[in-house]
């Protein structure tokens, strides 16, 4: 395994998903690599916890 280079689906910045996070995600038994960056994701998780619920 080596590092692999993503853009961000978002805000199309460049950031690096490593070995380490790589053995991370298949540690939790996650199959799809993350497309957004480590703000973004941040960012997309503040938005939702800020949504009322939907019933």
């Amino acid at each position: 395994m080596e590092d692999k280079k993503i853009v961000c689906k978002d805000c199309g910045k460049t950031f690096f998903f490593t070995v380490r996070d790589q053995e991370f995600y298949k540690e939790k038994g996650f199959t799809n690599e993350p497309v957004r960056c480590k703000d973004c994701r941040i960012a997309r998780k503040e938005k939702r916890a800020s949504r009322p619920a939907q019933y």
